[in-house]
């Protein structure tokens, strides 16, 4: 078992105030946050759906990793896009993975169906259960 851990210090009202998450586990640093960054642009500073954005495609990449692997073929390279929409009032409305493979010996077929696997099977995808994930999958 493990536990990773993060950390937010926020001062100030929603809209006006301003903090910063920290990573405590592997000595990122502390990154800033504020609501303009999650409603309006980013300014330099990310906000939680960026932080999504990015566990989720490690998560799903290493996941297809694995299977592909598991299959006897075990891939070249993977690039997944993450991308969390997140409507003001509303919140989370959906996510877009988007990945890119060179997978040898694979056909684009098998390809697509470990793809959606992955999307499943990934313990990110799995935690965000209530939200719509869609998957665009291709080998390059």
């Amino acid at each position: 078992m493990t536990v990773r851990s993060a950390q937010a210090h926020w001062e100030g009202s929603l809209t006006e105030g301003e903090g910063e998450v920290e990573f405590l586990n592997s000595n990122l640093g502390s990154v800033p946050v504020d609501w303009r960054s999650r409603s309006a642009e980013t300014e330099g500073k990310t906000s939680p759906e960026e932080l999504i954005a990015a566990a989720h495609s490690a998560c799903f990449s290493m996941a297809l990793s694995a299977a592909l692997s598991k299959n006897g073929t075990p891939p070249a390279a993977i690039d997944t896009r993450a991308d969390v929409t997140f409507v003001v009032g509303e919140g989370i409305t959906g996510i877009v993975l988007t990945v890119r493979a060179s997978v040898p010996g694979l056909s684009a077929e098998d390809f697509a169906t470990f793809a959606q696997g992955a999307k499943t099977g990934c313990p990110v995808s799995a935690a965000l259960t209530g939200t719509r994930i869609e998957l665009d999958a291709a080998l390059v």
